[in-house]
């Protein structure tokens, strides 16, 4: 029998440990593992190389400053250069599901290079009753701001497909609608991603450094502070149990706040948590200017230090990257950090940095890191066995690395609709040097060789539908 393709030489990552054998793929699947040679049509010569299951990053947002279409085409790009076979869209409609869902699928369905799955983010009474609807439309996980509301409301939605107007508006995220989400999605067994900042402690700490002239990141930090991230946290890991939601705490990057979910876990809150490469790599006390700016904040050295220990200590699950498609002219509209738009682009150079300060700095073993890059996302958002693993049957996603190459950081390296990144400049060892997604190369040695349009929704399961 023919193969489709066999990969030769690598040492490939698996749960038992690293192995050196050839991976045999077919029909867009793993066949095995094997010491065998069989007959392919395509062989790949992976010698001195380490082969991942392909990235997935959970937390990614486009389609919020260019139409889906547009963002879809330049943000898989930049996730397929940097290692990403998965990616993960927080979609954000103010208005109803039933009404736009459709046409945001539509618009994904021929633009991505690599495949890519959604959370629903639940802003209205109106929304919370259609989630059993984006469920049925294979939309099983969902999202909530608790950051928003009152004086800190503000939000740009995602844009109309074909529309390059940017949707500005307002929300409240209020305790009942936060209840009624946790709610339903226990009833539909999907779990809840939570932004868990207090947005009335935001709001008042805002207030309060403004009328002080304060300014620059340490500041930001200051009017945000992680308290608010554990008040959020205790509030609805309280709701969590009573109801019996999965929580999944998106972009945890504090001591304070990694406390307080050891403390809801042993409560018996069913709870994931996700950090960001961001939390593992900058700090307010290193960083100048304004482009770090995101929510939460980026924190202190010992916060990182915090971060770093809770990955080797297993108390952190996944790693998305909170990626933002935004660029520079909106980014630092005004002459302080409170003019300047918080979040950055990131999708191409998380896995760089993983590898460069955490594997080959000793801080991660490469198990430790295909745990949170791909295993644990693909288990908790429905899609394992068919992501995240090499067990025969699975899809051939895999990202193979040079854990010895080094390349300096460019905004230009992965073509992206960002026209910068906080990272330029950076010199990192180890990178993604060959994406594989359901068995074709979409990038090789920074260029993207796939199609367009290759890319496909996951299919997923949630526990009850």
């Amino acid at each position: 029998m023919t193969y489709d393709t066999l990969i030769v030489g690598s040492h490939i990552i698996t749960p038992i440990g690293i192995i050196d054998k050839n991976m045999i793929l077919d029909e867009g699947k793993i066949v095995k593992l094997t010491n065998e040679t069989p007959s392919c049509d395509h062989r790949i010569n992976a010698e001195g190389l380490v082969s991942i299951p392909g990235v997935i990053d959970p937390h990614v947002h486009y389609g919020v400053y260019s139409p889906i279409e547009q963002a879809a085409q330049s943000e898989s790009h930049a996730a397929a250069i940097g290692g990403v076979t998965t990616m993960m869209r927080m979609l954000r409609l103010g208005d109803s599901y039933e009404k736009s869902l459709s046409d945001q699928l539509t618009s994904s369905s021929n633009s991505h290079y690599v495949d890519y799955a959604i959370h629903a983010s639940i802003f209205t009474l109106n929304q919370v009753n259609e989630m059993r609807f984006c469920v049925e439309s294979g939309v099983t996980s969902f999202k909530l701001y608790m950051n928003l509301g009152g004086e800190v409301g503000h939000v740009y939605m995602d844009m109309k497909p074909g529309e390059n107007v940017l949707r500005e508006e307002c929300v409240e995220v209020n305790s009942e609608i936060i209840t009624k989400v946790v709610q339903n999605a226990a009833s539909l067994g999907c779990p809840v991603l939570v932004h868990a900042e207090d947005y009335e402690q935001c709001g008042c700490g805002i207030k309060k450094s403004k009328e002080k002239n304060l300014d620059g990141l340490s500041a930001w930090s200051k009017s945000r502070p992680s308290e608010s991230e554990s008040h959020s946290i205790k509030t609805i890991s309280k709701l969590a149990r009573d109801f019996n939601c999965v929580l999944y705490f998106a972009h945890i990057g504090s001591r304070t706040a990694l406390q307080q979910i050891n403390e809801e876990r042993k409560n018996g809150t069913k709870i994931f948590t996700e950090t960001c490469p961001h939390y593992l790599t900058l700090s307010y006390e290193k960083q100048e200017g304004y482009l770090a700016k995101v929510m939460p904040p980026i924190r202190s050295d010992d916060d990182v230090l915090a971060v770093w220990n809770a990955i080797n200590e297993n108390k952190v699950d996944t790693i998305g990257t909170d990626h933002v498609a935004n660029q520079l002219k909106l980014k630092l509209d005004g002459d302080t950090i409170w003019d300047a738009l918080a979040g950055f682009p990131g999708i191409g150079t998380s896995l760089p940095l993983l590898l460069s300060e955490g594997v080959n700095k000793n801080r991660i073993t490469l198990q430790q890191l295909v745990n949170i890059t791909s295993t644990n996302t693909a288990k908790i958002f429905g899609m394992h066995p068919t992501k995240g693993s090499f067990e025969p049957d699975s899809d051939a996603d895999i990202t193979l690395i040079d854990l010895n190459k080094e390349q300096k950081v460019t905004n230009d390296l992965f073509g992206g609709f960002s026209d910068y990144l906080i990272y330029e400049d950076w010199k990192l060892k180890g990178w993604p040097v060959k994406t594989i997604v359901r068995g074709q190369t979409v990038s090789e040695d920074f260029q993207v060789v796939g199609k367009c349009g290759y890319g496909k929704l996951v299919p997923r399961k949630n526990n009850s539908i």
